[in-house]
């Protein structure tokens, strides 16, 4: 489902959200009846009206409802029996305040309804003089009866502007890279189920999943399953609430920014888009998990261009070292093993299959001992906080049962960092990631693979590692 909305340059900045309007008055974002608010500048209360002066809108709007989480404006057709935004809005917002941070130092949402005119709904951020330096979403129906139920679309329309305040205003940084991969409404579905599940609406995320699971777009790719394929496992498999507060922290930590002034002042702003290959980086990163597998599963491997974005993403591994993930490491010089495959570590199934970043294929030897283990040096020490394994294609019984994973700096003497033991793989080609405490840097880690499910012969598609 895509909800209709109108997206407007959160300011009109060359890497704002898609513009598809220019607000043609008063552009230096003054109202008529109220002066500039300074970006960051707390009100003791909103104003009582305040006058429209963005795209066609031109309505003296009037404060129905304020408190310190949200001010809530209607025009003049909207009926005043409707209270719900009061309520459901404040919750929202303050979810979304506690989810990602605070989105400037005025604490409210500023909601403004219209009936019977601008059909849709756009969004503003506390950074853009466009709105008067206030986090707004904007919302209008065609229909005369307009907000009166407080159910479904009234709920999912006033949601998803909330969500592009997130995706354009987080951390601090002013901008949306990633809106030309996930356009206007992918963002928003997996953002509205999390909302509702944050709020104990249950059903209401219930028909949200319902809704956006059974949809399919063309981008990047004909029947594309955004929700079903990418956000739903990645958001159930990797942390939830959490993974999606992690990639938003990890953009603003390390992807490229510039200092721009918004007519307030000087603020931080994303400096380019993203590509489809450091979009599946940076949200590998936020997972602690390496999904290209997912992503190639959801999306194929080409972005709407035609591009291959699996060369996208080697390359931001090298761009990105600091978002890291088991496999996200492009550093490691050397892999020895004290067994390899027959054919030696090039072959089809040779030891640098255990390192290629790549599950489709695998490492394989034969006549497995006990004592087998695989060991990557690095140039300097560095810190390894977590790996991974995965399984091979066939013959689950050649998985790894238990192992252990000691650091060196000498070659000769190791210490223990992690074991386990017991461990199975419920499925073919298979990770499975792991972590554990570790401050200290050594340039060799050794995998000892201790026992595995009783084949004379061992397997393992990858091994990744995930550096500190």
């Amino acid at each position: 489902m895509k909800i209709k909305t109108m997206i407007f340059s959160l300011l009109t900045l060359s890497t704002g959200i898609a513009c598809t309007k220019q607000d043609a008055a008063n552009k230096d974002g003054l109202s008529k009846n109220n002066s500039l608010m300074q970006m960051n500048e707390v009100l003791a209360d909103a104003p009582n009206t305040w006058q429209e002066h963005w795209f066609e809108h031109n309505q003296l709007l009037n404060r129905v409802f304020s408190d310190t989480s949200v001010a809530v404006y209607y025009d003049n057709d909207v009926d005043r029996t409707i209270t719900w935004p009061n309520t459901f809005l404040a919750q929202v917002w303050n979810y979304t305040k506690k989810t990602y941070g605070a989105f400037g130092n005025e604490s409210r949402l500023y909601v403004i309804l219209h009936t019977a005119k601008y059909s849709g709904g756009h969004p503003s951020t506390y950074m853009d003089g466009s709105h008067d330096y206030r986090n707004v979403i904007d919302c209008g129906s065609a229909s005369t009866q307009a907000w009166k139920s407080g159910t479904g679309n009234d709920l999912d329309l006033t949601t998803h502007e909330v969500g592009h305040i997130v995706e354009g205003a987080s951390k601090g940084v002013h901008g949306s890279p990633a809106f030309d991969i996930w356009h206007d409404s992918k963002w928003m579905e997996i953002y509205i189920y999390d909302v509702y599940l944050g709020l104990g609406r249950t059903a209401d995320a219930q028909r949200w999943y319902n809704l956006v699971s059974a949809g399919s777009d063309s981008y990047p790719r004909a029947q594309t399953h955004w929700f079903k394929d990418w956000w739903y496992p990645l958001y159930n498999q990797y942390g939830k609430t959490a993974v999606l507060n992690k990639y938003f922290t990890l953009l603003a930590a390390n992807f490229p920014k510039h200092v721009v002034s918004n007519g307030a002042g000087n603020i931080s702003e994303y400096s380019r888009k993203l590509n489809f290959g450091e979009f599946v980086h940076f949200w590998s990163g936020a997972a602690g998990a390496d999904l290209k597998q997912l992503a190639l599963t959801a999306f194929g491997n080409k972005d709407e261009q035609g591009n291959d974005w699996t060369v996208q993403l080697q390359q931001a591994k090298s761009t990105f070292p600091n978002v890291v993930y088991p496999g996200s490491s492009t550093g490691q010089t050397g892999l020895t093993v004290s067994a390899d495959n027959v054919g030696g570590p090039n072959a089809a199934e040779g030891s640098l299959k255990l390192v290629d970043n790549d599950v489709n294929t695998k490492f394989f030897t034969a006549n497995y001992s006990t004592g087998f283990w695989a060991q990557l040096t690095y140039p300097s020490a560095v810190i390894l906080k977590g790996y991974s394994l995965t399984s091979g294609n066939d013959a689950a019984d050649r998985d790894p049962k238990s192992w252990k994973l000691s650091g060196s700096n000498d070659g000769n003497t190791y210490t223990q960092l992690d074991i386990r033991s017991g461990e199975t793989f419920s499925g073919r080609i298979q990770t499975k990631n792991y972590t554990f405490s570790n401050t200290t840097a050594y340039k060799y880690y050794r995998l000892f693979i201790t026992a595995n499910n009783g084949s004379p012969d061992l397997q393992i598609s990858e091994w990744g590692v995930s550096l500190n």
